[in-house]
């Protein structure tokens, strides 16, 4: 359990782990009927707008689709270093 929550915490996984998530993802695409250009192009537009108002690692961006029976989730998660002042 405390391993489990560690390799979350830091970020590390196994291959399983990698490989099982990113078809849960590839499934939920094919279900919305999102094309990976589509999701390429809405990865980067997202980053260009957030970045008008603030500075992120964009090496830790990332873009999740959520979805439970009734209804999906866009999830936006990017570290922001510092707010960009007018």
């Amino acid at each position: 359990m405390l391993n489990g929550f560690l390799k979350k915490f830091l970020g590390k996984s196994d291959s399983k782990d990698v490989a099982k998530k990113r078809l849960k993802f590839a499934l939920i695409y094919d279900k919305l009927e999102v094309s990976d250009e589509t999701l390429e192009n809405l990865h980067r537009d997202i980053v260009e707008v957030i970045s008008r108002y603030f500075e992120i690692d964009h090496d830790a961006f990332k873009l999740d689709i959520h979805r439970s029976d009734d209804l999906s989730a866009l999830v936006v998660n990017t570290p922001i270093l510092s707010a960009k002042h007018r």
